[in-house]
């Protein structure tokens, strides 16, 4: 059994009390349900590496890392999912750092000097204007066996919830719709996507329009968007398309929005990817399978 330090103690009784104050505004904003997930899960595991001792210069750069992380979680409450896409990047920038220091030290160079190409990397985003690409678009596609002149009719009743994510969705825990109400494909016709635990209180939502409605494609602009993911990412607006392919019909969904994390070239392809399966998400509800 290791020996705790003085300093150790002193940094776990800090994390607790930072743990019993965010308790205490969460249970008082009525979100008592979600206290123990979001605020005690990750205050404990902090305290607990807060009294673990390192065994070496990167166990303790990744001790001080995960505890920052973990603390960071808590006070994003259900915006921890920023916290977890960020995570291999931090750790990455961290240990990447402290090598360049060690060897720095080593060659007598000072030490200053080499965490700078790092710091060009990452500064993407720290000024609005500083953003790559920052709009993005995906497209998902699924073949049908029903006749294209059906489709109209198996998408008017809008969307409804649908089975399981998909593994990327559930590894991350990223949120999907609990609740879909609306329906129609005419321009003027609305659906709406309710997300539980948003972090503009219950409710959160995203509210669509149809703008134009085609014999063949449908468009929706972003009305409204409280929910959980614009933590992230700001939907613009989507279409829904279908051909004849085969005997049956290829439906395609592509969703534009804007990335809201950076830099680029980490944050792109990560949010692609999640783009990605949340559109596959939506076709699922839409029963097209």
């Amino acid at each position: 059994m290791w020996k705790i330090r003085k300093a150790n103690a002193a940094l776990a009784g800090l994390i607790a009390v930072f743990g019993v104050v965010f308790v205490v505004l969460t249970v008082r904003a009525g979100r008592a349900d979600s206290a123990l997930l979001f605020v005690v899960l990750p205050t404990a595991l902090a305290v607990t590496l807060a009294l673990t001792p390192g065994a070496s210069t990167h166990g303790r750069v990744f001790r001080v890392t995960t505890i920052g992380l973990l603390l960071s979680a808590v006070a994003l409450h259900e915006g921890a999912i920023c916290v977890v896409l960020a995570a291999p990047l931090v750790y990455g920038v961290a240990h990447g750092i402290t090598l360049l220091v060690t060897l720095a030290r080593r060659w007598k160079i000072a030490p200053v000097l080499l965490p700078l190409p790092m710091l060009l990397v990452g500064v993407e985003g720290v000024q609005p204007g500083w953003r790559l690409h920052p709009d993005q678009s995906v497209e998902v596609s699924r073949i049908l066996r029903n006749d294209p002149a059906e489709v109209p009719a198996l998408l008017t009743a809008g969307p409804q919830p649908a089975g399981p994510r998909s593994l990327p969705l559930r590894l991350l825990g990223v949120p999907v719709p609990a609740h879909v109400h609306g329906a129609g494909l005419q321009p003027g016709d609305r659906w709406m996507f309710g997300y539980h635990g948003s972090s503009h209180g219950p409710g959160g939502q995203i509210l669509t329009e149809v703008t134009t409605a085609g014999p063949q494609e449908v468009t929706f602009a972003v009305v409204e968007d409280t929910s959980i993911t614009g933590r992230w990412v700001r939907m613009n607006d989507a279409t829904l398309s279908w051909r004849p392919s085969g005997s049956g019909t290829e439906i395609t969904l592509r969703i534009d929005y804007r990335r809201g994390l950076d830099p680029s070239w980490y944050f792109g392809p990560l949010q692609d990817r999640l783009m990605h399966a949340g559109a596959g998400h939506m076709l699922d509800m839409l029963a097209v399978r």
